[in-house]
């Protein structure tokens, strides 16, 4: 889709933090993280939400989610993983996509005001990441 925010950043429209890129995905930072590391998983397909997508995409989709939970894994205590459908739901783009978001204690997620985080810390958290992808 033309206005859509995910598509703009597939097409490289958009900058972002790539953490993995495969045929079918793309997983990069959030720009708003609830935690350090808070890491976006796409479908390269447009669907706005998962009952729309193909299952082949949604296969790709889930298997990319879970490459990038196995490398979270490793630098957190925790995750949550969120995937949220429709506006009433809280989806704000309306492109299916997954939050990952790491945890080291027990808070509440907050959305807003998001964190902000030195490009340092950015940085060494993507390296570490992608590192760990196996």
């Amino acid at each position: 889709m033309a206005d859509c925010i995910f598509c703009k950043i597939i097409k490289g429209d958009i900058p972002y933090t790539k953490i993995y890129e495969d045929k079918d995905t793309l997983a990069f930072l959030d720009n708003s993280p609830a935690s350090l590391g808070h890491t976006l998983v796409i479908p390269k397909k447009h669907s706005e939400t998962l009952d729309q997508m193909e299952e082949k995409d949604l296969k790709s989709l889930i298997l990319t989610a879970q490459k990038i939970a196995k490398a979270i894994s490793q630098i957190s205590k925790g995750y949550n993983l969120i995937q949220n459908n429709g506006k009433v739901a809280g989806q704000i783009v309306s492109h299916v996509h997954f939050h990952l978001i790491p945890r080291n204690k027990k808070t509440e997620l907050n959305w807003t005001p998001s964190q902000k985080f030195s490009e340092k810390e950015i940085k060494e958290v993507t390296n570490k990441i992608k590192t760990l992808l196996k």
